[in-house]
């Protein structure tokens, strides 16, 4: 693993960078089965765990790959890193709440849509130029989010709903983030995030009378979703992410989101409704058609050169 993490980008080849970011996807999909093990945790508890292990993995990685102090990146990358760990604490605390509530494939279907999120804000904030496909692919996505929500009928499916979009949100939030502070850098900020969130966790823990001590295996469960699943992932996906064009790391990512319900399906006996199923591929062909149409822009533009 050292061997890895220490590799420079540079030498990493393009099925290395296939490899990583497809390894990425299986350890976030893993994420999903995780949450349904949670025997008693609350979202806040299992939030503070996983962030103490997250942030003191991140904190070594950076130290070891950089020789620097993670807080002198972060220092250094100022007021965008801050917005950008502020926004992957509400991704989180979503995210882990709508998995909590609602079937693993819709909460991770929903989070699929935060690249549209981030082209709709880049465009509102940054002046980034949408592509026509894209606004296809964004008015795709948004029937079949309305597919799948009609289909969701248990107590707490609304909350759970707008929770995951909220994950999703936030994802689109830390993107731009990091393209406003011009990063080609995740690794710090999310170590800041893990810091925000152990702090945030923390104090509403305390307001809440929620207890620090939990069991044996929810902490366990919490401290491996740190390490590795959201930490190793990060270090995968930002070892291969530099290799890769960005449609086909839009392709990549489907991993995650098909094989996430997947895993919940063989171990825990979680189906997906119909609606869901409609949906999702509604879902999967707006994601796939706005990705293919990137690719072949990109051929197009080197092809006039």
């Amino acid at each position: 693993m050292s061997s890895i993490i220490s590799q420079p980008t540079s030498e990493v080849s393009y099925n290395q960078g296939l490899f990583f970011v497809f390894s990425a996807g299986v350890l976030w999909s893993t994420v999903g089965i995780s949450i349904r093990l949670i025997e008693d945790a609350s979202v806040w508890q299992i939030l503070l765990y996983r962030s103490l292990a997250l942030s003191t993995f991140l904190y070594f990685v950076i130290r070891f790959r950089s020789g620097e102090n993670p807080f002198v990146q972060v220092r250094r990358s100022g007021l965008p890193a801050a917005f950008a760990g502020l926004a992957l604490v509400a991704a989180y605390s979503g995210g882990i709440y709508s998995i909590k509530v609602i079937p693993v494939a819709n909460a991770l279907l929903l989070f699929a849509t935060a690249p549209f999120m981030a082209a709709v804000l880049g465009w509102i904030v940054l002046r980034e130029r949408v592509r026509y496909t894209t606004w296809i692919a964004i008015l795709v996505a948004i029937g079949s989010i309305m597919i799948m929500v009609s289909g969701q009928t248990s107590n707490g499916a609304l909350d759970g709903t707008l929770a995951a979009l909220g994950s999703a949100f936030g994802f689109a939030l830390f993107t731009i983030a990091l393209r406003w502070g011009r990063s080609e850098e995740m690794l710090p900020a999310v170590f800041l995030s893990g810091v925000f969130t152990i702090v945030i966790a923390s104090i509403i823990c305390l307001l809440m009378g929620l207890p620090f001590v939990l069991s044996a295996g929810d902490v366990s469960i919490s401290i491996s979703m740190g390490v590795f699943q959201v930490g190793a992932g990060l270090v995968f996906y930002t070892l291969g992410s530099r290799t890769l064009p960005a449609a086909e790391l839009t392709l990549l990512s489907l991993a995650e989101v098909l094989l996430g319900p997947f895993w919940v399906w063989l171990f825990l006996g979680e189906d997906a409704s119909a609606y869901t199923l409609i949906g999702g591929a509604l879902l999967f062909v707006a994601i796939i058609g706005n990705a293919l149409s990137g690719m072949r822009r990109k051929i197009s533009s080197v092809n006039k050169l």
